[in-house]
């Protein structure tokens, strides 16, 4: 049976710590996962290669609205950490609540920051706490053709056509 868990970031830096104690590699990527498509699976392959530990750190409820309107989230937080613990290439789950995943990258000090590569490597929220104590930050090419934006656009027109 697969152990992922969602844990609250606090206590998933002490156990972080003691993983890393271990000579575990720590990889963090960060979204909001509103709905889980292909290219979100590829990125979190891509990203559990980097390393032993794969931490995925999501957006709250609120954190989505503000970044991405009223109408979003389409899961709410608990849906999409379920969702995203299911995946056998992620090992934590987390929520934040800001709008960046900054305090949370400060606070668990992952050895790798991953993100899409339709982020500019100097737009990567974290990159330079990361580089400073001697992380790395990975861009891991974008899949075309997904997004949750594209998903919501191609069920509105499905259901709306007469």
């Amino acid at each position: 049976m697969k152990s992922t868990q969602i844990v609250p970031a606090a206590l998933l830096a002490e156990h972080l710590a003691s993983l890393r104690r271990e000579g575990k590699r720590i990889v963090f990527t960060n979204g909001c996962f509103d709905l889980l498509h292909p290219g979100h699976l590829y990125t979190l392959a891509q990203a559990k290669a980097l390393g032993e530990v794969l931490v995925v750190a999501i957006n709250s409820d609120a954190s989505v609205k503000r970044l991405k309107g009223e109408r979003r989230p389409i899961l709410n937080q608990e849906e999409r950490a379920v969702m995203l613990s299911a995946l056998a290439v992620v090992d934590y789950v987390t929520i934040f609540a800001e709008d960046t995943p900054l305090e949370v990258i400060r606070l668990l000090l992952p050895d790798v920051l991953v993100k899409g590569g339709d982020w500019g490597a100097d737009a990567v929220v974290g990159r330079d706490v990361v580089e400073a104590y001697g992380g790395q930050v990975v861009l891991i090419p974008y899949q075309s053709g997904f997004s949750t934006t594209d998903i919501i656009e191609r069920i509105v027109t499905i259901y709306t056509k007469h």
